[in-house]
């Protein structure tokens, strides 16, 4: 019997929910935390908070373990959101889930973790972890096509040395199945995908709320004006598909102020 305390964040979600489970199979003893990073979408429809929270606490019921609800909102516009917006300033193309990683599921929520008296924290991430002599070394999972060792690279020694990912070593449609055969009703919920304080929401809508248009003419390499563009920020290098300008095979688009 394994009497560590492992807090999971659990995020409605089918990975989280059975690596909850697997972890309790195992003899640990488990504790469930549904993070809340978004102050905005308690009535969005494009958001699915409500429904995620649901989905968590009747996992953590049909399962037999505990569960927690800790809002981060602050700490993810200050140190996840804010950084996103100045990189889409500045005309590139962030990605937020790998910097909610470190500095969210790994920073705040493994702080609050360790005060509530956990040795450990676990999450529903298709990764792995190995350590040898003291290091330890982010891996990735055997599920090639679910494998998100990329958005965890950031993570240090210290958190990685504190993290468990029990999925690391299954296939996604084994977990599913797990999930089925143990009666947990969101087995076949869809994967969440794209940024996750968009949701399903059109991008450029998203980012008109808080980036104002600054539009200027779209050229060719010849300089020839092919269109206008409503701001840089909302476009990215190689893009073809949104500019508006037909189907041009030109090779070389300048988008101008």
């Amino acid at each position: 019997m394994n009497n560590s305390t492992v807090i999971v964040g659990l995020s409605g979600g089918v990975d989280s929910s059975v690596a909850a489970l697997l972890l309790k199979n195992q003899g640990y003893k488990v504790v469930g935390l549904f993070m809340k990073n978004w102050e905005d979408d308690d009535d969005d429809e494009y958001c699915s908070s409500k429904q995620d929270l649901l989905d968590a606490v009747s996992v953590a019921d049909k399962i037999g373990i505990d569960i927690e609800v800790v809002n981060f909102s602050k700490e993810y516009k200050e140190k996840v959101f804010s950084e996103f917006i100045n990189e889409i300033k500045s005309g590139k193309t962030p990605n937020p889930d790998i910097l909610c990683n470190s500095e969210i599921k790994f920073n705040a929520f493994l702080n609050h973790a360790i005060s509530m008296g956990a040795d450990k924290i676990a999450t529903g991430h298709y990764a792995q972890i190995k350590e040898a002599d003291g290091l330890y070394s982010l891996l990735k999972a055997d599920d090639s096509t679910k494998d998100q060792s990329y958005f965890l690279y950031r993570l240090n020694q210290h958190q990685l040395s504190k993290s468990l990912f029990p999925l690391g070593n299954l296939l996604k449609k084994d977990v599913r199945e797990i999930a089925k055969k143990e009666g947990l009703h969101n087995s076949d919920k869809k994967d969440s995908t794209g940024i996750c304080f968009i949701g399903e929401r059109p991008f450029t809508e998203f980012l008109n709320k808080y980036i104002e248009n600054s539009p200027g003419p779209i050229k060719d390499e010849h300089g020839k004006i092919l269109g206008e563009h409503i701001g840089l920020m909302f476009y990215t290098l190689g893009q073809r598909q949104g500019l508006g300008i037909g189907g041009s095979k030109r090779a070389m688009v300048s988008l101008g102020l």
